[in-house]
């Protein structure tokens, strides 16, 4: 809404102020009065041609429990291999507890600071926290019983049985309590709770056992906890019965404790013993100070991370109310933060039940291609000269990371005449072999310069000590801008050839993370392109010192220039369809939710563009929506590979973008961002089949409808194709 919507009407009567009659703006002053001069008339608002709707968005926030509850349908999906189906619980798990560390603590902290800033779609924090608990008992709820009813079951049947501590036989048992009394016993601590012991600090995602113990001379109850030791397997591998070889048994540690808790407590009666586990806030930020080390800081503010507020209580259904409401005070959290969960707690630790070797049981092994142009595994050709004859697009994991990527940056580390490499790194691996071979440069005395995002939520621990080891080889180590993440995956080789010097570069929408390249979707170009490398050295300039670019030849950059690019492109769309062209527009990323770029598209549906998007994750637009939507679609692809690349197609101005920046505030105004134009026609050609693949109307996906509603597509009974599937054909070894 407008200024001039919400301020009172200039010709309405106004009040003075006390002692002082009130005048109307168009009554005639006293004759002879001093005229007070008067007000001039409100400013009349823009006539807007098709004006936008004001319930045009929908809500982030839920759009994001769809999001989960569409990897939950995964786990669900009979057709799907079994210990996949595992993992997709597990995946379900972990994004559920870092939504709630960072989305809903936000939300938390923004209501009690009485920040009562409304969402796009005009609910309060407030509101948004009651639907959002709602939504998540729903899903929550669904998620146990899929394992209870269809997962545990199915592994039970193809001999991964999950038991109990009832099922098992004495002789087991008398097995257990040995590795218990050995193993377990010694890392546990019983913390009671009385006047001379107050209620412990409960960690967060750790899982414990509450637990009331009574004594039997007085029959007082006493309350204690027990924690769920972490640096221990979730789940206890039973030894294997006599002729079941085939069969793997589990038994999770909780049970095993509380099977366990008259030897903890001797001489006392346990009455109850329930299973809890809560999340805390971890949604903190740096203040980075001009003045102060921003390592020391984040480190810092880390070490406060794991006393953060409770944001979400996770209960057995089977607790009592006294146990629960005793919970709910000590640990202060609010009832409407309670998820009562039938069965286990904590089903991430699923990802140790994935490990069990039944290759059966998962998908089909994939070995990744080399692109033509660098030769085969056996005989590669060299980086730099293939990069002279032409640019190469690769599209991970489909494309081998190892003989692309990595191979670029190994052998610039490895070649004499390479003078300088300068990188981004925002995520990698714990044994990053990139990591390796800057460090490998920067010791045979190339100038190695590395932007290391110490700010990267969840990876701060791992990037301090990859800056560590970087700065101890030599290399030039750059933390990023003061009030920015840098998130663009960028990098630039500067190489003596003769009397030339050439520029080599990479740009990707992926991180430098060989682990992740193998199971996430992106694109990356290679290419020795002039331009491109000189847009990358003046980018290099801007992070590494004090130049503040705005413009660049072939790229567009954030916070400065991706969404006032993209914009501008929709807008020329939009004018090339008036003109008679044919408007489309194709945008694939992982969230959509930028006001400005959702009202660009709608504008240019109702100039009759056609619009089509790929979202894995979050979307606020509202497609299909008669008047202002209805040549829009949105679709969402989820399966083996994350789909994790960002690629824009703007037909009939003729132009490919691919990049690092969602349609997301964060990634528009607080982050570094690169989206790389690619203009080369066999280039352009691959990106188009990505999309016609992801687009074609038989491929398995979910739609959205106006109503903010997914729908599973293609319907029962029509032709499904799988479109990893069909690119994992394209690209499979012989």
């Amino acid at each position: 809404m407008t200024e001039a919507q919400t301020r009172p009407d200039d010709s309405e009567t106004k009040d003075a102020g006390p002692g002082v009659p009130a005048t109307r703006a168009d009554s005639a002053p006293a004759p002879g009065a001093d005229a007070a001069p008067e007000a001039p008339p409100a400013a009349t608002p823009p006539t807007v041609e098709n004006p936008l709707p004001e319930d045009r968005y929908l809500n982030r926030e839920l759009s994001w429990l769809d999001f989960n509850a569409r990897v939950l349908a995964l786990a669900a999906d009979p057709s799907l291999p079994l210990l996949e189906r595992a993992k997709f619980l597990a995946i379900f798990a972990s994004n559920l507890d870092e939504f709630y560390m960072v989305r809903v603590a936000g939300l938390k902290r923004r209501d009690e600071m009485g920040l009562s800033v409304r969402s796009a779609d005009g609910l309060s924090p407030r509101e948004q926290l009651r639907r959002i608990s709602e939504r998540t008992q729903q899903i929550a709820s669904r998620h146990a019983h899929v394992f209870l009813d269809a997962v545990r079951p199915a592994l039970a049947d193809e001999g991964i049985v999950i038991v109990t501590w009832a099922e098992l036989d004495e002789a087991e048992r008398g097995q257990l309590s040995t590795y218990f009394h050995e193993q377990v016993f010694p890392v546990l601590t019983p913390l009671a709770v009385d006047p001379a012991h107050p209620f412990p600090f409960v960690s967060g995602l750790s899982l414990n056992l509450a637990i009331t113990v009574k004594h039997p001379d007085d029959g007082g109850q006493h309350f204690a906890r027990i924690k769920v030791p972490d640096n221990v397997d979730r789940f206890v591998e039973l030894p294997g019965r006599e002729g079941s070889s085939e069969v793997v048994r589990f038994l999770p540690m909780e049970e095993f404790i509380a099977a366990f808790l008259p030897v903890l407590f001797p001489g006392l009666e346990i009455v109850e013993h329930h299973a809890f586990r809560i999340t805390r806030n971890a949604d903190f930020e740096v203040e980075e100070d001009r003045d102060e080390d921003l390592l020391q800081a984040l480190e810092r503010e880390l070490a406060r991370r794991r006393f953060g507020s409770p944001v979400r209580l996770e209960v057995s259904d089977d607790m009592t109310e006294g146990m629960l409401e005793l919970l709910l005070r000590e640990l202060d959290v609010a009832p409407g933060d309670v998820v009562e969960v039938p069965g286990l707690l904590d089903l991430s630790s699923l990802w140790q039940i994935y490990g069990v070797d039944r290759p059966a049981l998962k998908d089909r092994p994939f070995v990744p291609a080399t692109p033509p142009a660098f030769g085969e595994r056996e005989t590669p050709k060299s980086i730099f000269s293939a990069l002279r004859d032409g640019d190469v697009l690769v599209h991970h994991p489909y494309d081998s990371f190892s003989t692309t990527v990595q191979r670029f940056i190994e052998q610039a580390a490895a070649d004499p005449n390479v003078l300088a490499i300068k990188q981004t790194l925002y995520r990698t691996s714990g044994d990053s072999p990139i990591v390796n071979a800057l460090i490998d440069a920067a010791e045979a005395g190339k100038q190695v310069v590395a932007l290391v995002e110490i700010k990267a939520r969840f990876d701060e621990q791992a990037n301090i000590k990859w800056a560590r080891a970087l700065e101890q080889a030599g290399v030039h180590v750059v933390y990023g801008l003061i009030g920015l993440k840098t998130h663009c995956k960028t990098c630039l080789v500067v190489r003596r050839e003769g009397s030339v010097i050439r520029r080599y570069c990479h740009i990707g929408t992926g991180n430098y993370n060989p682990k992740t390249a193998r199971l996430y979707e992106d694109i990356g170009l290679l290419t020795a392109s002039p331009d491109i490398g000189a847009d990358l050295t003046d980018l290099f300039n801007s992070l590494t010192g004090y130049s503040r670019k705005e413009s660049y030849r072939n790229l567009l950059v954030a916070p400065y220039g991706v969404r006032k690019g993209i914009i501008e492109r929709i807008e020329r769309e939009i004018a090339a369809t008036r003109d008679g062209a044919e408007g489309w527009i194709r945008l694939k990323a992982n969230a959509l939710v930028d006001e400005q770029v959702i009202d660009a598209l709608y504008r240019a549906s109702q100039a009759g563009v056609r619009v089509e998007v790929v979202v894995r994750g979050i979307c606020a637009l509202r497609p299909g929506a008669p008047d202002y939507s209805e040549n829009i679609t949105v679709r969402s692809i989820l399966g083996r590979f994350l789909e994790h690349s960002r690629i824009i197609h703007f037909r009939a101005v003729d132009e490919y973008w691919i990049g690092s920046a969602d349609m997301m505030h964060r990634n528009l105004d607080r982050r570094v961002e690169v989206m790389a134009q690619v203009k080369d026609p066999r280039l352009t050609a691959q990106l188009n089949d990505i999309f016609e693949s992801a687009m074609d109307p038989s491929t398995r996906c979910w739609e959205l409808g106006p109503d903010g509603h997914w729908t599973a597509s293609p319907q029962e009974g029509q032709t499904v194709r799988d479109h990893q599937v069909s690119l994992m054909e394209l690209h499979r070894h012989p």
